[in-house]
């Protein structure tokens, strides 16, 4: 057999996977050395290569005359990962069934067909560039051209600077010659020179003034330009995203239901929230920057061969040098990227399915075996880590060997043309040359990041507009279509034949017939698969039948108009979907497109009221805190199921449909609110075309016509008692299958001479006299909410345990000392304390390389003032020598930096996540029912915050020491060479690194303020497509379309607002370094005149502190990085630290002995409330006893307590008061680990881990793995009646069962979760509800397998189907977190108490 998984499952892990695996391909490398010279302003990102460092910083190049480069820039160089390329998050359609019956060969052929379609879903070519801005308006387009113009004047202005700097220089350069030669007179110079030096103070203080005014001029322009280029791109990008998030949500909901087949609500979420984001990023200021970067790299380049092009072609030699490099990293690096990254990833599936579904580890005592588990896929990553810690740091080292070798050529080969062609070269053209080369090649280094942020918008666009473009077979948007003005509701079938879109080859309806007549109420029923919910589908044309016709009231389905007629159908389903408003809201969504849509409010309330009063549920509605106006909650989570289906039936009539369409409306309520529920559908059929599916029988007997079917075809057809009188028929099946036995009643009750009662004479209108929380008791409103009376003991405690708790909460957000957390940290990374001594040494050392190289420059420089050409060549020689071998040593440092870090990093990382996974499991489970530690917050949290945390302690830390080590050591430097000069610089250094605060605010927070300010409006978006039923079936496409583009307005007008004051700081920060460089210029001139500084010391003064203090500047590009390490760790050691109440992992207690054990469970005199809900009492002085060997029932209404009883039984909580004991010992003087593993625990929805069916089953053995035996496994599998059907697949125990089980149908899954219990041989067994969420057929075998399972042990089941549970030794029924009456089925029975109601409302057995 093939069993379909559940493919919505698998497509949300497969968005948490590829969501992980993008997040941390865009994890960036960081800066970790300076370069002395050129840089660049704007945001640097760097290459995915490297998971473990820290997001893209941004780094400063400002395009001073000598700023620092850092590695990031060069990483930004160097190809990316694979990963990195994509586009988007890739939905890749519906996953195929596990093939069972198949073999290998036909699996992997199946497997292979697979991928090939996921190759084809990936394939769409993205759109071309100009496609990015379809949407945009004329205007819009021509300010994009304009601010393009800007962006390229701002980076050919940085290019021009090297131009004054180069003059700057020759002036210097050619009064400290005629200074030198006046000097070599000493002091005999001749009047004429004398003239000359006062005519060279003159020119040079003139020249010096002129330069410094250029600079000013360019830092001005720059402003300006950068300012309009951000604000105009800023701008345009906002209103850009908001149109296409506008009308991809609209295409999105125009689609029919055939589309979310293979594309799912997941994915739709993921393109609204992050599609739109890159799309938005990717036109706004990034294609400005690579506008920017182009115009710098030409006018580099050009200005650098306009002015020396033989030294300008020796130079261009570093680019081909660094993308060798570059090329050589991605080629080694990829693929160990790629396996460290799916390492990842598995790692986070796993932890997924265990944090889903902790009760299941706790019960079996996992953890120890999900640890290793998990711990072997983040040994894969650390191996994987350290190889890449190596090539990185070799390639990094290799390319800034290749950037500090290309000084020494500058030097070398620009003193021999300076000798050779001294009227072309001079010191100025040299350092002209040079610049300019360097400030174009990063440049280009700088483009790339910037032009694959441009290129993931074309891809994440490519699917957007293939969606927006998408014309659906079946348009809700489509104006045209018949709109009769009077609906009968009359709906035929004529031989309809269906198959899903999804699955061609199953087909779903074989030449289905059918009347449904207005006005009648018409049940179908069958076993799961057999089409009832797909005739449903069809009315509301969700899809189109493949041949046949369905007709309402003689005309085609396809030529009505489809909202008309969705709006004339009522649609309630299994689990209604309600919205994020009001309860009054949520009704109104169904006069959508009715004639009082536009109605006035007090209208519309009277409607609704009226509704709601037909759906039993005016009652309840007036008792919530604010009546009609209370908030439902997301998704309705505010309100219980019974209550959130009344609203939902209420919103399905509130506008009179003509058509009521009832799919399983009661079936995942418990009894008592069925019977609510019921009365209301019974109540709200009257008089329309009703269609009732429904798997409990109880609820459609009363039908005017049932109609079996099964196989897509029917079975049968008839009432109720028409088809009972087939007692073979398929109808009379599957009554026996829920059907009670009344035979041991009808006994008791004779022997007390009392008559037993027609079950199906009893109608819940007869059962006036009922039990409080009865369905009757809530219809005649008796007051259900609790007397105020005195505080009770468990009050009491529950106000402590409150007071306590909010007292560590407030001591939690109090963040630890930060140097406390990094000094444990740093212990728990001890194994690689040499090596964090080594990347510190490296730091420090290429920290000192630039303010070291400072004074070589300025050296270099003062050589040129040399007059013998010889000696001029010889000493520019020895500096270059200086210089290379200054970069030999600088590459070394930096090679041992980032290997080391990179190392220690990867370490950490594995440490901390393996540490997180187990302190997590360790918790308790009141801990995880707390809001914050959902499911997807934890396992969020678990690939996050060693990310984060190793954010810092990477490569980071030593790039935070380098900048500061390169901080100090440049003024240092400078105080030493030119005191004065220095303190004029040093002054300037606030405003200097500013610049690097405010590009943090405005170029590496924008991203993360976008998502924020973003956060609501896409959460409205993706309930809308989470909901795309609903959505249809209401009509309120429009309405959602409408709401959402308001919601767009705050965003954006935030994002504008915000974007003037951001951009106006970021333009002044980046022009303003000009302006200081000007003034220290023309000051350092007017020095050098006065004769207080030589060449020399000016040069190395200037280099040393100004262009330090910009490379110090950067250092706020990690502010983020610290910010959320610091968080991240804080919240890490709080996790570690927290020792549960209820310790699994604790060595504490008594250790039981299995041979003494009998299973005798006592629960005397409990209190409880759950912790995060202590204003509700569940368990009120709660006693039952369970003798060893007995087989306890426990039945009630949902909320009665039955569940929260197991919960105590395994210890997932303690009582308030009172104790629960296991033969006559409190549980809380137990071990926990060793009392659970007398217990078994068998729930409603089974868990099964990605694995095989014997490593699933072997997860509940009380022993090691490999020491479980054949023997025990198949005796298990037996017990359960599972091991004919795990024999018969083509790997036996060894088939993989997929993703929480997802290749087994629920039956399946259902019997291994049964197995795996009997495996540990438990001396108490408990049932929570096992079958529940069973069709009839699939119950019978697993309560079978249930009933085996039970033999001989002490067995707690919970049911709602009283069927499952009638042989019971002693059934406990609840009421109100107690037990209102105890005894066997027939003595229960005979009460005619709580247990009789339920009884009969379930009860289908006819009197003969």
């Amino acid at each position: 057999m093939t069993v379909e998984p559940d493919s919505s499952s698998d497509r949300v892990m497969e968005d948490a996977t590829m969501a992980e695996k993008q997040e941390l391909t865009r994890e960036g490398a960081v800066a970790t050395s300076g370069v002395p010279m050129p840089t660049i302003q704007g945001p640097i990102s760097v290459d995915a290569t490297n998971p473990s460092t820290t997001k893209a910083a941004h780094t400063s190049i400002s395009n001073l005359p000598s700023a620092a480069v850092s590695e990031k820039t060069l990483r930004a160089s160097t190809p990316t990962s694979s990963e990195d390329t994509g586009v988007s998050h890739q939905q890749h359609g519906k996953k195929k069934g596990f093939s069972f019956g198949k073999s290998r060969k036909a699996k992997e052929a199946a497997e292979k067909k697979n991928s090939e379609k996921e190759e084809e879903l990936a394939a769409i070519p993205p759109v071309g560039f100009f496609k990015l801005y379809r949407f945009a308006t004329p205007l819009e387009r021509t300010f994009n051209i304009i601010g393009v113009i800007l962006a390229a004047a701002a980076g050919a202005a940085q290019p021009l600077m090297t131009l004054i700097f180069g003059r700057f220089t020759t002036s210097i350069t050619e009064f400290g010659k005629i200074e030198q030669t006046i000097a070599e007179h000493r002091g005999m110079a001749t009047a004429a020179e004398r003239a000359a030096l006062e005519a060279a103070k003159h020119d040079l203080r003139i020249a010096s003034g002129h330069n410094a005014l250029y600079l000013m001029a360019i830092g001005i322009g720059i402003f300006i330009t950068t300012f309009s280029y951000m604000f105009i791109f800023n701008w345009t990008g906002e209103l850009n995203a908001k149109r296409i998030r506008q009308r991809y949500l609209k295409a999105v909901l125009r689609q029919d239901i055939a589309y979310f087949d293979d594309v799912g609500a997941g994915e739709v979420a993921t393109r609204i929230q992050t599609d739109c984001h890159l799309v938005q990023e990717g036109t706004s200021e990034k294609v400005a920057l690579v506008v920017q970067y182009f115009a710098t790299f030409v006018t580099g380049f050009v200005l650098a061969f306009v002015r020396g092009p033989i030294l300008a072609l020796a130079l261009s030699s570093i680019l081909i040098v660094i993308m060798f490099v570059g090329i050589m990293m991605h080629k080694f690096m990829g693929p160990w990227n790629m396996q460290a990254l799916d390492a990842i990833a598995k790692g986070g599936s796993l932890a997924e399915e265990v944090v889903g579904s902790v009760r299941t580890a706790q019960a079996f005592g996992t953890v120890a075996v999900l640890r290793s588990k998990f711990e072997v896929y983040m040994d894969t990553m650390k191996e994987k880590g350290r190889k890449l810690a190596v090539v990185e740091g070799l390639g990094v080292g290799g390319m800034f060997f290749a950037i500090y070798s290309a000084y020494a050529l500058a030097f070398f080969f620009g003193g021999i043309l300076a000798v050779r062609e001294p009227n072309k070269y001079n010191a100025g053209v040299v350092i002209n040359v040079f610049m300019s080369i360097l400030i174009g090649s990063f440049s280009m280094a700088m483009v790339q990041p910037e032009m694959q942020k441009v290129t993931k918008a074309q891809g994440a666009a490519a699917k957007l507009f293939s969606t927006i473009d998408r014309i659906p077979a079946i348009d809700s948007a489509d104006p045209g279509g018949e709109k009769p003005n009077h609906v009968d509701g009359t709906i035929t079938f004529e031989n309809v034949k269906f198959h899903y879109p999804s699955r061609p080859n199953v087909p779903i309806l074989k030449g289905l017939t059918i009347n449904f007549p207005a006005g009648k109420t018409t049940a179908l029923v069958g076993a799961s698969g057999s089409g009832k919910s797909t005739v449903v589908s069809l009315i509301e044309r969700f899809y189109d039948p493949i041949s046949g016709t369905i007709s309402l009231d003689g005309r085609e389905l396809k030529s009505l108009n489809l909202k008309w007629l969705r709006q004339n159908v009522g649609l309630v389903s299994q689990e209604p979907t309600l919205f994020g408003t009001t309860v009054r809201g949520n009704v109104e969504h169904g006069l959508i497109g009715s004639k009082w849509e536009n109605a006035s409010d007090a209208e519309k309330l009277e409607l609704v009221k009226k509704a709601c009063m037909a759906a039993n549920a005016h009652d309840f509605i007036l008792k919530l805190p604010h009546g009609y106006d209370t908030h439902v909650g997301e998704r309705g989570m505010l309100l219980s199921g019974g209550q959130k289906q009344r609203v939902a039936i209420a919103r399905a009539i509130v506008s009179d449909p003509r058509i009521l369409l009832l799919d399983e409306a009661t079936s995942a309520l418990d009894t008592q609110s069925e019977g609510i529920v019921q009365d209301a559908l019974d109540k709200a059929s009257k008089g329309r075309t009703t269609i009732v599916i429904a798997h409990r029988l109880s609820t459609v007997k009363d039908a005017d016509t049932i109609v079996v079917m099964g196989g897509g075809e029917i079975l049968e057809q008839g009432t109720h008692y028409d088809l009972l009188a087939d007692e073979n028929g398929p109808y009379a099946q599957l009554v026996a299958n829920q059907k009670l036995a009344m035979e041991a009643a009808k006994a008791k009750a004779a022997e007390d001479g009392e008559e037993v009662a027609d079950p199906d004479a009893v109608k819940p209108a007869m059962l006036a006299v009922s039990q409080p929380g009865s369905p009757v008791t809530e219809k005649n409103g008796y007051d259900l909410t609790r007397a105020v009376t005195g505080r009770s003991l468990a009050s009491a405690m529950m106000e402590d345990i409150t007071a306590k708790k909010l007292e560590e909460e407030e001591a939690a957000e109090k963040t630890p000392n930060m140097f406390k957390m990094y000094k444990r940290l740093t212990g728990m990374n001890g194994e690689n304390k040499w090596f964090l001594v080594l990347g510190l040494m490296g730091a420090m050392a290429s920290g000192m390389t630039y303010p070291a190289l400072s004074i070589l420059f300025g050296s270099a420089l003062q050589d040129f003032q040399l007059q013998d050409p010889n000696l001029l060549k010889h000493e520019l020689t020895v500096k270059a020598r200086y210089y290379f071998i200054t970069a030999i040593l600088a590459a070394s440092a930096i090679t041992v930096q980032i290997s080391c870090f990179a190392r220690a990093g990867w370490d950490l990382t594995a440490k901390l996540r393996g540490t997180q996974f187990s302190s997590v499991l360790r918790h308790d489970i009141e801990w995880f029912d707390e809001e914050k530690n959902s499911t997807g917050a934890v396992t969020s949290d678990i690939a996050d915050t060693p990310q984060r945390i190793q954010g810092l302690f990477g490569s980071t830390m030593g790039t935070i020491l380098q900048s500061l080590t390169t901080l100090i050591g440049g003024c240092i430097i400078g105080l030493c060479y030119g005191p004065l000069l220095a303190l004029i610089g040093i002054a300037c250094i606030p405003i200097l690194v500013s610049g690097g605060f405010f590009r943090l605010h405005v170029v590496v927070l924008k991203e993360q303020k976008t998502r924020k300010i973003h956060a609501s409006s896409a959460h409205l978006a993706s309930e809308a497509a989470g909901a795309v039923r609903t959505v249809a079936s209401l009509t309120r496409e429009d309405d959602v379309d409408r709401i959402y583009s308001t919601a767009l307005k705050g965003p954006l007008k935030v994002a504008v607002q915000g974007s003037i004051k951001s951009q106006l700081l970021y333009g002044a920060s980046q022009g303003i370094s000009f302006c200081i460089i000007a003034l220290v210029f023309y000051v350092g001139s007017l020095w050098i005149i006065s004769g207080r500084y030589d060449t020399a010391h000016f040069f190395t003064v200037l280099t040393a502190v100004i262009f330090a203090s910009i490379q110090a500047g950067n250092v706020f590009n990690f502010v983020p990085d610290a910010s959320k390490a610091n968080g991240a760790a804080a919240n890490y050691f709080r996790l570690v630290d927290n020792v549960p109440e209820i310790d699994a992992l604790s060595p504490e207690g008594i250790q039981l002995d299995p041979t003494q054990v009998q299973g005798h469970i006592r629960i005397e005199g409990v209190h409880f409330r759950y912790p995060s809900r202590p204003g509700v009492r569940v368990l009120r002085d709660l006693s039952l006893d369970v003798p060893p060997g007995t087989y306890v029932a426990l039945v009630g209404a949902s909320g009665c307590g039955k569940s929260t009883t197991t919960q105590m039984i395994e210890r997932f909580y303690d009582p308030l008061i009172g104790k629960v004991t296991l033969d006559g010992v409190d549980i809380r003087e137990i071990n926990v680990a060793s009392y659970r593993s007398q217990l078994a625990l068998v729930s409603q929805e089974p868990t099964l881990y990605a694995g095989t069916v014997r490593f699933n089953i072997c997860l509940g053995a009380n022993k090691p793995m490999e020491e479980v035996t054949d023997e025990e496994l198949f005796a298990a599998a037996k017990n359960a009646n599972i091991y004919d059907f795990v024999m018969s697949l083509p790997d036996g125990f060894d088939t993989e069962v997929g993703g929480k089980g997802s290749q087994l149908s629920g039956g399946q899954k259902q019997r291994i979760a049964i197995a795996r219990a009997l495996i540990r041989n438990p001396k108490v067994l408990l049932l929570d509800e096992a079958t529940s969420a069973l069709d009839s057929q699939s119950e019978r075998v697993v309560q079978d397998a249930l009933d085996k399972a039970a033999k001989g042990r002490t067995t707690i089941a919970i049911a709602h189907r009283l069927s499952t549970i009638q042989k019971a030794d002693i059934i406990y029924c609840f009421a109100d977190g107690k037990v209102k009456e105890k005894g066997t089925h027939s003595e229960l029975l005979a009460l005619k108490g709580s247990y009789y109601e339920l009884v009969q409302m379930q009860n289908l057995s006819r009197q003969q």
